[in-house]
């Protein structure tokens, strides 16, 4: 049934869907790569589509910036409509030395300044982590692709202006890039017995004051593309 925030009907979904943050980035993916694709959702614009790629059924879906975004949208498609593999595709800031201007960030793990994890009412502190069985696909083709990434922990943050200038604090930390949306996807597929991951084109270097342009980030990182859609292969 359509949800508040989706028009999609049961069996419109695939059961691996691609999330980029921007829904154009989700429509550019769409009608670029895969085959056939038909538009399910377009409630307040959060374009999502159903096609192939080579011959398994693909979702793509944007999800909004921010943890209540994408908590929202991946919370109804692992619940309502039988999702059992979100990967979100975005961009993110280099915090670690190493990691350069379009590198490729598969995310281990998320850390977080957000309270979304307090809904749990759990004793401790959660980690949010990726499901490892798309880490290793995603990692394999990669690899098979020849192309410069790393995989570690990141930060998704609640904040893109930052008052208290703290990625210094996060750099000491072994912290990769920072974000603003995987923690939240990866506690609600924790949460639902499913599986999650999130990889990153670096868009920005902020300490070394490097950028790329507002249309590349929409249009281009078709490196990232193709890792996500390939390792949605692997896992159908």
């Amino acid at each position: 049934m359509p949800t508040p925030h989706n028009n999609a009907q049961k069996g419109d979904v695939a059961k691996t869907v691609l999330m980029p943050g921007d829904p154009l980035r989700a429509k550019f993916i769409a009608q670029n790569y895969l085959t056939n694709p038909v538009c399910y959702n377009d409630v307040r614009g959060m374009l999502g589509f159903t096609g192939t790629y080579k011959g398994i059924q693909v979702s793509v879906q944007g999800s909004g910036m921010g943890m209540p975004s994408i908590g929202i949208y991946s919370y109804e498609l692992y619940n309502y409509y039988d999702v059992q593999n979100i990967i979100r595709i975005g961009t993110a800031g280099a915090i670690a030395d190493f990691v350069n201007l379009r590198d490729i960030v598969i995310a281990l793990s998320s850390s977080t300044n957000s309270n979304y994890a307090s809904q749990f009412r759990l004793p401790g502190t959660f980690a949010p982590t990726a499901s490892w069985e798309l880490v290793s696909n995603a990692v394999k083709i990669a690899q098979s692709k020849q192309k410069t990434f790393h995989v570690g922990n990141i930060l998704s943050s609640d904040t893109f202006y930052d008052d208290s200038n703290s990625l210094a604090d996060w750099k000491k930390m072994g912290v990769l890039a920072i974000e603003m949306e995987s923690a939240s996807l990866y506690m609600n597929a924790s949460r639902a017995g499913k599986n999650a991951l999130c990889l990153l084109t670096i868009s920005d270097c902020p300490f070394k004051n490097l950028s790329t342009s507002p249309q590349e980030r929409q249009n281009s990182f078709h490196d990232m593309m193709e890792i996500a859609l390939d390792t949605a292969v692997a896992v159908n």
